[in-house]
């Protein structure tokens, strides 16, 4: 069969469908349904189709106000709302893996269609509100970085997580441009990149960073000795510069957050993809030091992945649950802890920006949810807080990332398909509608 005949059936098998959605799954919540795995040439590959907001914009609930503070910026992955109100925005897009297998080549060349096709800015764009009244202008911060992604402020010291390494910058309140180029804090594993985004969070007392570094394949197909240092949460001492292994076994932690008065650092991830449409849930948890959520060897705990050889029965048996799954394949990219600034339905809870999937025939995610929490835990359904990101028939205005809760009252989302920051405030204290800043050019 020639190479052309070989993509073609792959291609075909992708269309007929080879995984058919499990009907009546329950995905969220402590306890999801994990049905039995399937697996084929290809899953079966809805995409979002792209397309223009125009007048509309997201849905938000009833008493809530959506405006678009920043448009054109270049790729904005996640945000950090800064001490004086300001916003600094990460834009890139990072990663280097080669394609494997024919099958990767066909998959690329169809996600893409579902991305934008803006080349990702490497920079940080700062969006200020200089008279209150909603309107934001946008300035470069900083720029020439590499792929930047998690974002952190500890005192008067501005963390970037590039995809090759943690840097500084010195800060300093109402600080509108870096004032030189950034201090490398500690390299970062980088070779190949299959997962590129490096996620970042500091804790309450400074003392720490925590930075979320995924796995180097989907389920070591390019070998153990590739994924060293991958799949888990470093802990990095901001004093020392000693770093260790906080948590493993967290196949792409692409979101860190602290929460409030407990100091617990929490994450979402993304799990395995190629078993079927309902398996395996994405997952918010809390990340215990010391401890193994499975991957490669189990999923959701002790189930074992029987495509990895040579199994390892002793860290299948230390595997631990995560607590609360988010559903298969939403893609989780953005979590944050609200506060009582965001109205009393949603002050206690997390809020998780859905990137949303491409490898299902009913597509999932593509929204921002709110998971209620309760005496320090989730407790409950999750809720659809920001929608509307895409269409019945696949129409996709946008694709949420990160999200970051601003203590004054307000929701940031970053969008990385209309390339859009979007601000989501009660109705009692939104600003009246007003022209959006542009990205600096």
């Amino acid at each position: 069969m020639t190479a052309a005949k070989s993509l073609a059936a792959i291609a075909l098998a992708a269309v007929g469908g080879v995984a058919l959605a499990q009907s009546g799954a329950t995905q969220v919540g402590p306890t999801p349904d994990l049905p039995k795995p399937q697996q084929g040439l290809l899953p079966d590959m809805v995409i979002a189709k792209p397309s223009e907001w125009g007048d509309k914009t997201p849905t938000v609930p009833d008493g809530y106000t959506i405006t678009a503070i920043a448009k054109d910026l270049k790729i904005p992955r996640q945000t950090l709302v800064l001490p004086n109100g300001d916003i600094l925005v990460a834009e890139g897009r990072g990663g280097n893996a080669p394609k494997l297998k024919p099958k990767d080549v066909i998959a690329g060349i169809i996600k893409a269609k579902g991305t934008s096709p803006v080349k990702g800015g490497d920079r940080l764009t700062l969006l200020r509100d200089p008279d209150g009244d909603g309107k934001y202008e946008a300035s470069t911060f900083a720029e020439n970085l590499n792929a930047p992604y998690g974002l952190a402020l500890v005192g008067n010291t501005l963390y970037v997580a590039n995809q090759d390494a943690v840097v500084q910058f010195d800060y300093q309140p109402g600080q509108t441009k870096a004032s030189g180029p950034p201090k490398t804090v500690l390299p970062l594993p980088s070779e190949i990149n299959h997962h590129w985004t490096k996620s970042l969070a500091a804790s309450d007392d400074g003392q720490y960073l925590f930075v979320g570094i995924g796995s180097n394949s989907n389920i070591t197909e390019r070998g153990m000795d590739v994924e060293v240092d991958r799949a888990r949460v470093w802990r990095i001492n901001t004093r020392t510069g000693e770093h260790k292994a906080y948590a493993t076994g967290l196949r792409n932690p692409t979101a860190l957050t602290i929460q409030p008065d407990t100091g617990q650092l929490w994450a979402v991830v993304n799990e395995r993809d190629e078993i079927g449409p309902d398996l395996v849930p994405d997952y918010l948890t809390a990340v215990q030091e010391g401890a193994f959520y499975g991957w490669p060897y189990s999923y959701w705990g002790q189930n074992v992945d029987d495509r990895v050889r040579p199994q390892d029965p002793e860290k299948v048996a230390s595997a631990i649950k995560p607590d609360y799954a988010l559903g298969s394949h939403v893609a989780a990219l953005g979590v944050d802890f609200s506060s009582e600034a965001m109205g009393p339905k949603f002050a206690n809870g997390a809020f998780v920006g859905e990137h949303g999937s491409w490898n299902r025939e009913d597509p999932v995610g593509y929204k921002v949810v709110f998971v209620p929490f309760r005496d320090g835990r989730p407790a409950g359904p999750p809720v659809d807080f920001v929608a509307g990101f895409r269409d019945s028939d696949g129409t996709t205005r946008g694709r949420p990332v990160g999200v970051t809760v601003d203590p004054r009252g307000a929701l940031i989302v970053a969008d990385d398909l209309s390339n859009t920051i979007w601000r989501i405030t009660p109705a009692s204290s939104a600003k009246a509608a007003q022209p959006v800043a542009k990205a600096p050019q």
